[in-house]
């Protein structure tokens, strides 16, 4: 069974990899708040799709 002479390591492994891509963060205008988020997430504001989704602190 042929064994290499020098042991490769993880850090040289993981480097062979080329999948790794740089993608943009998906934003929306959410027309309830008038602000721009993140997508599939609850606003700063409290807003979830255009619902008042969370509480005011009062």
């Amino acid at each position: 069974m042929a064994v290499p002479a020098r042991h490769t390591s993880k850090a040289k492994k993981n480097k062979r990899r080329t999948h790794y891509k740089l993608t943009a963060p998906t934003v929306k205008f959410d027309e309830a708040t008038g602000d721009y988020s993140h997508s599939h997430r609850v606003s700063l504001k409290g807003y979830y799709k255009g619902r008042k989704v969370t509480k005011d602190a009062e």
